[in-house]
């Protein structure tokens, strides 16, 4: 019988890894839910309320909108994203500061996707590297 000596620090590590996948997975289960300002369900939702819904649903309250949570976690480098992790967003033309967030739902250096909740397009994964996003990101910010 082989035996894995996993230590206390790998066994955490191993276990936010499995949470960020869970709440991954569970966020694209919204996929194709139409955009409604404030809405948290799947008879519609904003960026926040994607987020706020896929957390709560895992035992993890964040505040309701996109600038409040991104006071949150710790900030990371871009190539070291990882899924779960949060990407912030100033789009153009809504005032001023933080007013989009994304779940990174796969990374691998600096190719990030994220899910999110569009005005035009309801919840979809968008690549970070189009030309829109990557203009309007501001910073990833690690939760779990």
């Amino acid at each position: 019988m082989l035996l894995a000596l996993i230590s206390c620090g790998d066994k955490k590590r191993l276990a936010q890894n499995s949470k960020a996948r869970q709440i991954s997975t569970y966020a694209q289960s919204f996929l194709g839910t139409s955009y409604r300002y404030g809405g948290t369900n799947s008879s519609g939702m904003d960026c926040s309320g994607l987020v706020y819904r896929v957390f709560y649903r895992h035992g993890i309250v964040l505040p309701r909108t996109s600038k409040a949570m991104s006071k949150l976690g710790n900030k990371t480098k871009l190539k070291k994203a990882k899924v779960g992790d949060l990407v912030f967003f100033k789009t153009p033309g809504k005032g001023r500061g933080i007013n989009h967030v994304g779940l990174v739902v796969s990374a691998n250096g600096r190719d990030i996707s994220f899910i999110h909740s569009t005005t035009s397009q309801g919840v979809v994964v968008t690549n970070l590297n189009q030309k829109y996003w990557k203009k309007s990101f501001k910073f990833v910010k690690r939760i779990l």
